[in-house]
C-alpha cells in the first residue's frame, strides 16, 4: 500500500467518523425535542385513540416518513450546509411552546413542536434540500387535532349544511319533510343530525388522503391544488347524501333503518364512495390532459433502488454549525423543562362554594351536581350549580360557576362557546352586554357575553364571563393570554367561569327573560366575589 492510498483511507475514515458524529447530534436534537414536547405529543396520541375523527393520525407520521424516504437522493444531491435561519425559527418554536405551556393550550404546544421539528431539519440539511422535503414534512400538520372551539363551531356548521342538503335529497323522492335547525321531521320519526353526523370523521382523513394524492400526482400545481381542496365539497355532499338516504329508507322501511349497524355501515360506504369520487377526479384530469397510461402511471410511486448509507454522507462540523447551535438550544430547553413543570403557583385563600347562598333577596335555589364523568373531563377545583326561582319576578334560571386554582395543560376553563354546539344547540345571537349597576373587581361596570341559543324549538339566554385574578374578561383568547401573562408576572393562573342560563319559552318576550338574568347577576355578584381569591 502506497502512502497516497494510506492517506486517502485516513481521510475517508475521518470523513465517515465526522458524518457519524453529526448524525448522532441530529438524533440527539430530535431526542431532546421529543423529551420537551412529550406531554403535548402524548395528549395528541390519546386524541387519536379516543376520537374517530382523528383515528387516521397514527398513519400520518408513517406516511410522512415514506414521502421523505422517496426524496432521500434528491436531498442528498442538493445538500450543502445547514441554514442559520433555523436557529431563530427554533427559538420562535420554543417561545411558542412556553406560551402553550403557560396558557394551557395543547394545540399551541403541538404546532410549536412542528415549528421546532422543521427548524432542526433545516439546520441538518440546509435550505435547498429543505425546500425539497417541505411538502413531505408539511403532511404532519394533518396529525394535529383542531382546537376544541374551532372543531365544535365547524361541526355545528356542517350539521346545518348537511341537514339542509339531506332534506333536499329526501324531497327529491317526493317525501314530505320539515327541517328545523338540524332536526329532520319525517312525521313518524324525527331524524336529528348530531355531531357524529357532521361529516368530520370523513373530512379529516379524506383531506389527508387528498393531500397525499396531490403530492404523488404527476401534473401541474393547479390540478394538485384542486385535488386537495375538492375533498371538502366531496365530503359535505356525500355525507348529506347519506343523511338523505337514511331519511328515505326510514320513510319506506321504518325507523330501524336510521339506527344500529345500517347507520354505521352506510357511514363506511360513504367514506369509500368519497375515495372513489376522488379517484374519478384524478382520472378526469388525466383525460383532460390527454395523458397516456393508467392511474398508477400518473402517480409518483417509484421507490428508491437503494437507501442512503453512512458512506454516502459527507458532513463536517464546519458545515453543520447551525445544527450544533440547535442541539445546544434543545439541550438547554430539556434542562429548563423540569424547573418549569415543578414551579409551584401562588395559592390564595378563598371560601368554598359549599357555602354559596341558596337564598338571597327574592331568589330560592336548589343545588344540583355534575356527573363524575363530566367532572373528570373538566378537572376543576371547585364548582357550584343550582336552579333558582323567584316568585316575585316569576323567574327561573340555572346558575353555574367553575373555579380552577391552577389552569395548567388539561385543567383549564372550558368556554361555553365550545361546549354549547356539542350539545346540539345553535348560537343564533352573540354580543357583549354591560351591566352598569354591577361594578367588577376592576372598578368598572361588569361586562358579560350574552348569547341566544336555540334547539328543537326551544331557546335560552346565556350570560357568561371569566373572573381572571383581578380581571373581568369576556374574550376567550384574551383570557388565555392573561393566563400566560399572569403566570409569568404573578405566578398565578387561577380563575373562574361564571354562567347564567335563562329558558325563553316565548321569543317575543325575550326582553323580560333578559331582565331576569341581569337582575340575578346584580343580586348575586357581591356574593360570588366572596368565594374567589382576592385580586
Amino acid at each position: 500500500m502506497t502512502s497516497n492510498d494510506s492517506s486517502e483511507n485516513t481521510l475517508e475514515d475521518k470523513a465517515k467518523k465526522e458524518s457519524t458524529i453529526i448524525l448522532v447530534m441530529f438524533l440527539l436534537a430530535l431526542g431532546a425535542l421529543s423529551f420537551v414536547f412529550y406531554d403535548g405529543l402524548s395528549y395528541m396520541v390519546e386524541i387519536w385513540g379516543t376520537s374517530e375523527e382523528y383515528s387516521h393520525g397514527y398513519m400520518i407520521p408513517m406516511v410522512a416518513l415514506y414521502l421523505i424516504w422517496k426524496k432521500q437522493w434528491e436531498v442528498k444531491e442538493s445538500m450543502t450546509t445547514g441554514a442559520w435561519i433555523s436557529v431563530p425559527i427554533l427559538m420562535f418554536g420554543l417561545v411558542l411552546f412556553l406560551v402553550g405551556e403557560l396558557s394551557s393550550l395543547y394545540t399551541i404546544i403541538q404546532y410549536a413542536f412542528l415549528v421546532c421539528f422543521f427548524a432542526i431539519i433545516l439546520a441538518f440539511i440546509g435550505l435547498k434540500s429543505f425546500k425539497i422535503l417541505l411538502p413531505a414534512i408539511t403532511y404532519l400538520v394533518f396529525m394535529i387535532p383542531l382546537p376544541v372551539f374551532l372543531y365544535n363551531s365547524l361541526s355545528a356548521e356542517l350539521q346545518l349544511i348537511s341537514s339542509a342538503i339531506g332534506v333536499a335529497v329526501v324531497r327529491a323522492f317526493d317525501i314530505s319533510v320539515y327541517l328545523e335547525g338540524n332536526v329532520i321531521d319525517l312525521g313518524v320519526y324525527q331524524l336529528q343530525v348530531v355531531e357524529a353526523c357532521s361529516g368530520l370523521r370523513y373530512l379529516f382523513p379524506l383531506m389527508s388522503f387528498g393531500y397525499l394524492i396531490a403530492f404523488l400526482y404527476k401534473g401541474p400545481m393547479w390540478i394538485r391544488a384542486i385535488l386537495f381542496l375538492s375533498t371538502i365539497p366531496i365530503t359535505v355532499l356525500m355525507n348529506s347524501f347519506r343523511i338523505g338516504v337514511i331519511g328515505v329508507t326510514v320513510e319506506y322501511w321504518g325507523i330501524e333503518m336510521a339506527e344500529g349497524f345500517l347507520h354505521d355501515f352506510e357511514g363506511w360506504v360513504i367514506f369509500v364512495g368519497c375515495l372513489g369520487v376522488l379517484v374519478l377526479e384524478v382520472w378526469f384530469f388525466q383525460w383532460l390532459r390527454k395523458g397516456d397510461g393508467s392511474l398508477i402511471d400518473n402517480l409518483d410511486l417509484d421507490l428508491p433502488e437503494e437507501t442512503l448509507s453512512m458512506s454516502d454522507l459527507n458532513f463536517t462540523r464546519q458545515t453543520q454549525k447551525p445544527l450544533i447551535a440547535c442541539l445546544g438550544l434543545m439541550l438547554m430547553a430539556s434542562l429548563a423543562l423540569p424547573m418549569l413543570e415543578s414551579r409551584q403557583e401562588e395559592q390564595l385563600e378563598r371560601t368554598s362554594f359549599s357555602q354559596f347562598p341558596l337564598y338571597n333577596k327574592s331568589w330560592n335555589g336548589r343545588e344540583d351536581s355534575l356527573e363524575e364523568s363530566v367532572l373528570d373531563a373538566l378537572k376543576l377545583t371547585d364548582y357550584f350549580i343550582a336552579n333558582y326561582t323567584s316568585k316575585k319576578k316569576d323567574a327561573r334560571l340555572n346558575f353555574y360557576v367553575a373555579y380552577y386554582s391552577s389552569q395548567r395543560k388539561g385543567s383549564s376553563i372550558h368556554s361555553p362557546r365550545s361546549c354549547i354546539p356539542g350539545g346540539g344547540w345553535k348560537i343564533t345571537g352573540l354580543r357583549e352586554h354591560t351591566i352598569d349597576s354591577v361594578i367588577s373587581r376592576e372598578g368598572k361596570p361588569l361586562n358579560v357575553n350574552r348569547i341566544l341559543i336555540q334547539k328543537d324549538g326551544f331557546a335560552q339566554i346565556v350570560y357568561y364571563w371569566f373572573e381572571q385574578r383581578h380581571r373581568n374578561v369576556t374574550n376567550e383568547y384574551l383570557a388565555k393570554w392573561f393566563i400566560f401573562w399572569d403566570s409569568l408576572t404573578m405566578n398565578r393562573t387561577d380563575g373562574a367561569l361564571v354562567r347564567v342560563t335563562v329558558p325563553v319559552p316565548d321569543i317575543a318576550d325575550i326582553d323580560v327573560y333578559e331582565e331576569q338574568a341581569t337582575q340575578f347577576v346584580i343580586d348575586f355578584y357581591p356574593e360570588l366575589i366572596k368565594h374567589l381569591p382576592e385580586a
